[in-house]
Parts: C-alpha cells; structure tokens; sequence
C-alpha cells in the first residue's frame, strides 16, 4: 500500500472538485485544516471544505481526511468480524451538496481506502466509495446521464457496474421508509478483489468522473423558476437524507463511533429541514411523481427517452 499515492490523490481529487464547484458557484469555498495529535484514540490530520448560503449550493462540504486509530469500530467490521479491535488506518475524501434550487438534486461522492493493521499478520487492505443523486423533482434525462456517466466510467472492469448500481439501490434504501433515498447510482465497500493496483485505478476513475456526472445537471437546472411550494418539498424530502445518514450510512457511524470531528462528519447535514405527519402528495402532482417514478429502482442507463 503506497500511502503517498494514496494521499496524494485523494487530496488533488479534493482541490479539482472544489474548484470546479466554486467557479460554477460563483463563490469559494472556506478551508478549514485540522490536525489531531499522536497518542489519543484517534490521530491524523485532514481539510474540510465548506460553502452555506450561496448562489448554487445553500450548503454543500467536500472533506479529506486521514486518520489512524487503535481499534476499528463496530461499523467498519460488520462484514470483516475477524478484525474487530485491530488498529487501522483510512483516508478519503466524502462530499454532499444540497443545492438552493429545488429543481436541482442533491449529490453525494464518496471515495476512500481502509487499512485494518491486525498485531502479527499483513495488512488487509479495501476500497469503498461511489456517487448517488437525489432529486426533489425528478427529470429523466438528468438521471439518465448521472448512471450513464457511473455506467461509462466503469466499463475498463466487466461485472463491476452490473454489481454496483444494484448495490447501490439496496445501500440507499430507508428500510422504515420502505423507500429508496433517491435514484441511486454506484456504490462499493470491502473491495479488493482486483488487487491493490487495479482496486486503487478503479476507486481513482470514480471519483475522476463525479464532475462529468453531476456539473451538466446543476448548470440545466439551477435557473429554473421556483416557488415556496418546492422549496417546502425539498425541505420535507431533505429530511429523509438526515434520517438515512444518521440511522444507515456507515461513513457517518463510523466517524462517530471512531471519535472522528464532528462538525467535519455532519456537513452532509442539509440547513433546512422539515418533518410532516403522515404527509402524502396529492395524486398527479409532481411531487406525487417522485415517489411513483423516481423512488424506484430502473435501469437508467439503459432508458431511451
């Protein structure tokens, strides 16, 4: 595992992303650098990159961090029980954008690597990551672009995408909710079977394509005409991705449960939220066809429209 590489990477992933956000936004982003010391439960060092309240995105956060820590913690092994306890090193860089624009969705990247250190045996060694959209207010050939582009970008690997977008369907569901988050996209975990080279190559042309998927859909979408309608639909849907990152999503408990910074793991949280009672759109609405189109899995990709 050469760690330069790895660091080197993730961090000029980080620097292209935030840049092309920030032109395309109009405004920078603030950078935050942290660092914890040696010797405490957690140690390492990363850089949170943070924007609220702008032209594009009312709140979005790009973070890179590398850490290293004395046992990896229960959400890290759920599916690896035999290196429950083992000290670890990780890196990556995770991303959310929650756009003001109802029209335009919300994304989330992910991309990093996991090293589990077991006293007196090699290192084990994985790849996690992908992207999934989440529309407010679905439009077919946005969706249809984000999983062709995911589609296109792991072709090199055959199988891989065929495993993926259904692993990300079943990933990004809210089993209270019986309902997807949003349309999906591709996610991975636990994966090396490629070797360290290829499984690295490959996790690399993930996070290379987020901005070919998602930067045509925010440059369409981000001037369509809204009201106070959509936005208290955005709101109430935004309030699922809380419930999903808080209750499902491993990259959140696990920077819990790791003693990781918080305010670094919560930026995924959107700024404005609403909850409704037994709330359900009325039938023929748009937003009655989220839920009756959108919030399904489909082969996007494959779509003609």
């Amino acid at each position: 595992m050469d760690i330069q590489a790895l660091r080197q990477y993730f961090l000029g992933l980080q620097e292209r992303i935030v840049n092309a956000a920030g032109e395309l936004d109009g405004q920078p982003f603030l950078t935050d650098a942290w660092q914890r010391p040696a010797g405490g439960k957690l140690e390492g060092d990363g850089i949170t990159r943070l924007i609220e309240n702008s032209h594009l995105l009312e709140r979005g956060g790009c973070n890179f961090s590398h850490v290293k820590g004395q046992a990896l913690p229960p959400s890290a092994t759920a599916h690896r029980p035999e290196l429950a306890g083992a000290p670890f090193e990780a890196m990556g860089v995770s991303l959310v954008f929650h756009p003001r624009n109802p029209y335009v969705p919300t994304v989330h990247m992910n991309v990093r690597c996991f090293a589990a250190l077991p006293a007196g045996r090699e290192p084990v060694v994985w790849f996690g990551g992908g992207m999934d959209l989440t529309p407010y207010y679905g439009i077919e050939e946005d969706a249809q672009h984000f999983h062709r582009v995911c589609r296109h970008v792991l072709s090199p690997w055959a199988g891989l995408h065929a495993r993926f977008k259904p692993w990300c369907d079943e990933y990004f569901f809210l089993k209270h909710r019986n309902e997807p988050r949003g349309v999906g996209g591709i996610f991975f975990d636990d994966f090396n079977e490629l070797g360290f080279e290829q499984s690295f190559a490959m996790t690399r042309a993930v996070g290379d394509a987020f901005l070919a998927a998602y930067v045509p859909i925010a440059e369409k979408r981000r001037h369509m005409p809204y009201g106070e309608r959509e936005r208290e639909f955005q709101a109430y849907r935004r309030g699922r991705y809380v419930e999903f990152n808080l209750v499902f999503d491993r990259g959140t408990l696990f920077g819990l449960q790791s003693g990781g910074r918080t305010e670094a793991i919560l930026m995924s949280m959107p700024p404005v939220v609403n909850w409704r009672y037994q709330w359900v759109p009325e039938p023929g609405t748009p937003e009655a066809r989220l839920y009756s189109d959108f919030l399904r899995p489909r082969e996007w990709a494959d779509e003609v429209l």
